[in-house]
């Protein structure tokens, strides 16, 4: 059983978007896993065998307690009744209190359905008197990581201080040697460069060194304005 479940359409958008919380969340003591949707392929340098070998060193980085891939066609991503069946049956396996969603705008197809699909199997998740594996869950919550295809990003709910994990969450995407490192500029400012001066300008809105942001379509609630930055 799980505490979190980040869902995410291509290999690699869970390091980019949640990495920090990943590992926060893992040093906490609760348990996290990470549920891609398509194996991210084609890609200009990648392929099926590359991408898996990838993400199996991010997986290390990362200290999962579990990963899993859906299968489903990337670049072609719908949300339809079989693909919802598909995802309601692994929440309902791994039952986890969180799930963790793509940024609800974005330029990418696969990205916004699966918002939609990720909404709708956690709602099918709870059905009694139904054909899908395991027992009705229904997780509490659904967090919004950004991963973005998009040079504006809308103001978050909030912003995780990732300082301590930025440089483990820089190794881990840095495994995807494929999707940005081979047949990108080496000139400065590279896509590295530019996911730490994004990760920079985060930190700097709430004034520490690195930031993470994050939304939510639910009211948030707090019991204590303590770890409020």
């Amino acid at each position: 059983m799980l505490d979190a479940l980040v869902i995410a359409p291509h290999p690699d958008d869970a390091e980019l978007g949640a990495a920090g919380a990943i590992m926060k969340m893992r040093d906490d003591g609760l348990r996290v896993g990470v549920l891609e949707l398509t194996d991210g392929e084609p890609t200009p340098h990648g392929s099926p065998e590359i991408r898996a070998r990838e993400t199996a060193a991010a997986t290390q980085i990362l200290g999962l307690d579990w990963r899993g891939n859906l299968g489903l066609p990337n670049r072609k991503l719908e949300h339809t009744l079989e693909a919802r069946a598909m995802l309601a049956g692994v929440i309902r396996e791994q039952r986890p209190k969180w799930l963790f969603a793509p940024y609800w705008v974005d330029a990418h197809p696969d990205h916004t359905a699966a918002v939609e699909l990720i909404e709708a199997a956690r709602f099918w998740a709870k059905l009694t008197k139904s054909d899908l594996p395991g027992q009705p869950h229904h997780p509490e919550r659904i967090w919004n990581y950004y991963c973005v295809h998009l040079r504006v990003v809308e103001k978050p709910g909030f912003v995780l201080d990732i300082s301590d994990y930025w440089e483990r969450k820089l190794a881990a995407i840095s495994c995807y040697q494929s999707q940005f490192v081979v047949g990108r500029p080496t000139e400065p400012p590279t896509m590295l460069d530019r996911l730490r001066d994004q990760a920079a300008y985060w930190g700097w809105s709430i004034g520490v060194k690195y930031g993470e942001p994050y939304n939510c379509k639910e009211a948030v609630g707090l019991t204590s304005f303590r770890d409020l930055k």
